[in-house]
């Protein structure tokens, strides 16, 4: 990298950390008053499913945490069921539907909660959420406790529930994909995907979510993309954007991310998603611009460009379902999982289909509660 790549990434790396800094003393204070009200919550004496990712690094502390929770919450029927490279949170989350669980509570990073929900969406079973992970997205757009165990698991086991959207990434052009993949928080295709490919496992156990920063870096003059979009709005309009260039498009049922707001007007039960097509020119000024648009609707709350942009482009709207068509394959994530490279892509949502336990309380949708499939999935095989 040049001298000019370098001081306008240590500009952006001194900016995050002075963000941090201040969320750092915002999350001391948040954590004394959330002591004071999850002691209100009422336990849930129903049957617990735990689905751990044994691989994360904590898994085996956290795993000795529960059981003694457990114990002190006088909670009797529980069972742990570990993730395996040939049997991921999907088919544990089925076996222990199966097994008569009322609670399937996912251990593990985004990836576990992804696959867990994708199981338990539409089924009328709660999730909850022990967050694990290194980036922890979607527990942290829940409100889930990222740094605190103990109120992460009182959540996990009182009533209080959210009722979430699933969205879900189809490929089209690949025979081997017959089953739809499932996403809480944001699928794409183009740079995103790349950044997240190329990040460093190693470098991202150490500096957590700021490694794809450093992975993003090295990819920021690669080619750009080129597809045509059709988006159906929730009037069942279409618009179509034809052989458009972008650097990426995402399709986003949760907008909020470590520090930034990515899709500000992002809403995980409003039956839409949130789709953003962003592209950039001039080189590091179209970079810089972006991350300038970035701040501006983090502070703003609002899904606008900085006024002071002129390189960079957010293209974006909301609906129910976006197909993408792609002039090569090209690399597609959900969530942060790698999907086979593909040029036929279809975005779609499942309305309310998963209940999530979560801080706000909403003691109508208790784990017992049965709730019809808000949509019935494209395939049983919907992972």
């Amino acid at each position: 990298m040049n001298q000019q790549t370098l001081i306008i990434l240590a500009v952006m790396v001194a900016l995050i950390a002075a963000i941090i800094a201040v969320i750092a003393a915002i999350r001391i204070s948040m954590h004394r008053k959330r002591v004071q009200k999850l002691e209100q919550r009422r336990d849930d004496q129903v049957h617990y499913a735990f689905i751990i990712n044994p691989s994360k690094p904590t898994a085996e502390t956290t795993r000795g945490k529960i059981k003694e929770y457990c114990a002190r919450k006088g909670l009797t029927e529980v069972m742990f069921i570990d993730t395996q490279l040939d049997k991921d949170g999907r088919a544990c989350a089925q076996e222990a539907l199966g097994k008569g669980a009322d609670v399937v509570i996912a251990v593990g990073g985004d990836g576990t909660v992804r696959t867990v929900a994708s199981a338990l969406g539409g089924s009328g079973h709660a999730m909850g959420i022990i967050p694990i992970g290194t980036g922890n997205l979607f527990a942290r757009n829940m409100g889930i406790p990222i740094d605190d165990i103990e109120a992460a698991l009182t959540i996990a086991v009182s009533h209080g529930s959210h009722r979430v959207d699933v969205g879900r990434l189809r490929i089209l052009d690949v025979p081997s994909e017959d089953h739809a993949h499932a996403f809480l928080i944001i699928a794409g295709v183009g740079f995103d995907a790349v950044m997240i490919d190329d990040t460093d496992p190693k470098l991202k156990k150490n500096v957590s979510w700021l490694a794809y920063f450093i992975s993003g870096a090295k990819h920021l003059f690669t080619p750009k993309y080129r597809a045509s979009i059709t988006i159906e709005d929730a009037d069942g309009d279409l618009l179509t954007h034809e052989d458009t260039e972008f650097r990426t498009f995402m399709a986003g049922n949760c907008g909020q991310i470590p520090v930034f707001s990515l899709m500000p007007d992002a809403s995980f039960n409003d039956g839409l998603l949130d789709f953003e097509m962003i592209d950039t020119n001039g080189g590091l000024i179209g970079w810089a611009n972006l991350f300038g648009d970035v701040v501006h609707q983090t502070i703003t709350g609002k899904a606008a460009q900085s006024p002071l942009s002129t390189h960079s482009h957010i293209d974006q709207m909301q609906g129910v379902q976006a197909e993408v068509k792609l002039d090569k394959p090209v690399p597609a994530q959900v969530d942060g999982d790698m999907l086979p490279e593909t040029q036929h892509i279809l975005f779609t949502v499942d309305r309310e289909a998963l209940i999530v336990r979560v801080p706000l309380e909403d003691e109508n949708i208790s784990a017992t509660t049965q709730i019809p499939p808000i949509k019935v999935p494209i395939t049983d095989a919907t992972a």
